[in-house]
């Protein structure tokens, strides 16, 4: 029987690795700065792609009922409107005393 032996992932390297890494960033602030500046233009033209480009192609899908216009609901807040700009009118013309006299 043939065994193949498989590498063990040793957490210990790897942990150490992660703590080590923003010195390794730090010393390298330049190329790290270049990394990251490509990364982003990528994920950038990938943003711009999927949202501008894709939208355009795609055919947006028609509702097979039409919307209908509730009555009641629409009559309901134009009364509200009204009471409240009646309120308003009333309140311009109301006085009131002066309490620093």
């Amino acid at each position: 029987m043939i065994m193949i032996k498989l590498k063990k992932i040793q957490l210990k390297k790897f942990v150490t690795f992660l703590k080590k890494l923003p010195r390794i960033l730090g010393e390298k602030a330049f190329l790290t700065f270049l990394g990251l500046m490509v990364f982003s233009l990528i994920f950038g033209a990938f943003l711009f792609y999927k949202y501008s480009f894709l939208t355009k192609k795609i055919e947006p899908q028609i509702t097979e009922r039409p919307l209908k216009f509730k009555e009641k609901t629409y009559e309901d807040v134009l009364k509200a409107w009204q009471e409240r700009e009646e309120r308003f009118n009333k309140a311009e013309f109301k006085e009131y005393p002066n309490p620093f006299r």
